[in-house]
């Protein structure tokens, strides 16, 4: 993170994750414990707030004190000794001076004081290091909490930042806190970890949340309330921004505006080249209530139904009657445009199924995807049936990730068999003849895509992931993200034979991942010969117009020279050149 500061505006910039301009006030979440509410305070309220900072700790005190007794009896052990280094760490001078600058330099509540000294402290002890040191942050954290829930709320006026429309700024955010944000608050949001590529950022750009990435330190730095702006386009957040500033964001956002308002006029419209070949250009989602913006995109059906939300967003995974209903709902709203449901894809940087014995190693090489399904058969079943079942009322296809051979699809294929066999016993209407397709994001399955055609309707390469294992790079590693990078020679060559071993067999394929939304890439996918882009709603637009603008021939001659391109950048200039040439309004 670099940061330049013109008389108080202060610029932090990161890496730019969704576009977007977002102008609110910060709200900042750090990891461990929440954050409490903050509120402004006047200078002659400084000694009340001092107060109430001295009354939770001396509450705090005696409740560890308590403990330590209590448990002195109990075991005669040492253990009581751990509630005396917390009541040690409550009597630290350093860090009390600290919340008492703190209250009259911010003019904040005190509880918030305290948060935030307390964040630095433990922000500071995580990068140390020595293991032992780094492993007593639970234990600060911990009497942090302890603290925080002592305070007297009684008579205090609290602004609640989360309630109102505000930038949200933390450490980092899983995908279902990005999934389950308020996104009528949450105007955008920064982080200090996290990448471009990750499933967070990801989200962020189907739900159209302007977001930054890899702002380290921000949240020492940052403080709360600070007036804000997000530029998701370049990847600054701006604090205290100028009056020249302020109007040159709006500017930027009316013009973007107007942008998206020509787009939104195009919506429906047929996506076909300017030579006549077609494209299907469908929507990604995580959420049944996505599907509201999905028909305003003006997308050709779902081309990813991402079932891990629906199935592990709660203590247990949904039974089939549920999991019927959600699915269900789906294929009827998208009528008479396809919906293709993914099977549970979990493991490795997602949400686990159930809890491992043992941390795996290398989860991203471990027990994920169609791996998981097919070791738990009852699961796996329960899925099919309810994905079945919700092909009697629309267009359903049924999709199997992290596939790597042949073994696994027929194996799969078999379970969908046994289901049909058995709702067709019961009576139970389905589609017969309901498409069965694969994702290819395994470099194995690209390579022997010739081998799996004649054995499935459709395949979806999900780049995300092909990118990652092709070119050994965790996608989510800020250290190696520079080498993460789709236009690779390896990578295109996978995604051409794949295209290929298709076409040969008679099965059309698409492409699901972050590449499809990349107007910078159309143009190269398109000439490799894709047939489908799936992309998040907010981005069917954007990729609709693109591809009207584009010439296949001109593609294709492009592909066929970026084939033997020798570097990266070379085949990312010759797709650019055309993008540029044919819609640079689009390009942020």
């Amino acid at each position: 993170m670099s940061k330049t500061e013109t008389e108080q505006e202060i610029i932090y910039e990161g890496i730019a994750a969704s576009p977007g301009i977002a102008i609110a006030p910060v709200h900042v979440v750090a990891r461990g414990f929440s954050a409490p509410e903050v509120y402004e305070i006047t200078e002659d309220q400084v000694p009340r707030e001092r107060e109430r900072f001295s009354h939770a700790l001396e509450i705090t005190k005696r409740q560890l004190i308590e403990l330590r007794d209590r448990l002195e009896e109990l075991s005669g052990d040492h253990e009581s000794e751990i509630f005396e280094a917390h009541v040690m760490m409550l009597e630290d001078s350093s860090v009390l001076n600290k919340v008492h600058n703190a209250i009259s330099s911010r003019l904040q509540n005190a509880e918030f004081a305290f948060y935030a000294v307390m964040q630095n402290f433990l922000e500071a002890m995580r990068r140390i290091p020595d293991t032992y040191l780094r492993e007593r942050t639970s234990d600060i954290s911990d009497v942090a909490e302890r603290v925080l829930r002592n305070f007297s709320s009684e008579g205090d006026t609290r602004i609640s930042a989360p309630d109102d429309k505000h930038i949200l700024v933390a450490y980092d955010l899983t995908p279902s806190d990005t999934a389950s944000m308020n996104r009528r608050h949450v105007l955008g949001f920064a982080t200090e970890q996290g990448s471009v590529n990750s499933h967070t950022a990801i989200l962020a750009r189907s739900f159209g949340i302007p977001a930054i990435v890899g702002l380290d330190g921000a949240i020492i730095d940052i403080m709360a309330l600070s007036p804000a702006i997000i530029d998701g386009y370049a990847g600054k957040l701006i604090l205290h921004p100028t009056k020249e500033t302020i109007e040159h964001y709006r500017q930027l956002s009316l013009e973007k505006e107007r942008v998206k308002h020509s787009l939104d006029a195009m919506r429906g419209a047929a996506t076909q080249t300017t030579d006549g070949r077609a494209l299907t250009v469908s929507a990604n989602i995580e959420l049944v209530n996505e599907l509201a913006l999905v028909k305003r995109s003006g997308a050709k059906g779902i081309g990813l139904y991402r079932t891990e939300f629906l199935l592990l967003n709660g203590d247990e995974i949904p039974d089939e009657q549920r999991q019927a209903e959600a699915y269900s709902r789906v294929a009827r709203e998208m009528s008479p445009h396809s919906v293709i449901i993914r099977t549970l894809d979990a493991g490795g940087d997602k949400l686990p199924v159930e809890p491992l014995t043992e941390t795996e190693p290398n989860p991203f090489l471990g027990w994920r995807g169609i791996r998981v399904s097919l070791a738990r058969p009852e699961m796996f079943r329960e899925q099919i049936r309810a994905i079945l079942k919700a092909s009697a009322f629309g267009k359903t296809a049924v999709m199997f990730p992290m596939i790597s051979g042949l073994a696994e699809v027929h194996e799969s294929k078999d379970m969908v068999r046994r289901c049909m066999d058995e709702l067709e016993k019961e009576k139970i209407p389905f589609d017969r003849s309901l498409p069965i397709g694969i994702m290819i994001e395994v470099p194995a399955a690209a390579i022997c895509a010739d081998i799996l055609a004649p054995e499935v309707d459709f395949f979806s390469i999900g780049t995300n992931d092909l990118i990652q294992y092709t070119v050994a790079v965790d996608r989510v590693n800020p250290h190696v993200a520079d080498l993460y990078r789709p236009t690779h020679p390896g990578v295109i060559r996978l995604i051409k034979r794949t295209i290929d071993a298709a076409n040969e067999n008679g099965i059309w394929t698409g492409v699901c991942g972050e590449m499809a939304g990349d107007i910078r890439l159309t143009p190269l996918l398109l000439g490799l010969g894709v047939e489908e882009l799936s992309v998040g709603p907010q981005q069917v637009p954007r990729v609709g117009q693109a591809i009207r603008s584009l010439s296949y021939s001109e593609c294709a001659a492009m592909a066929g020279e970026a084939q033997q391109a020798r570097r990266s950048q070379e085949i990312l200039d010759m797709s650019m050149e055309l993008a540029r040439k044919h819609y640079p309004d689009l390009l942020d």
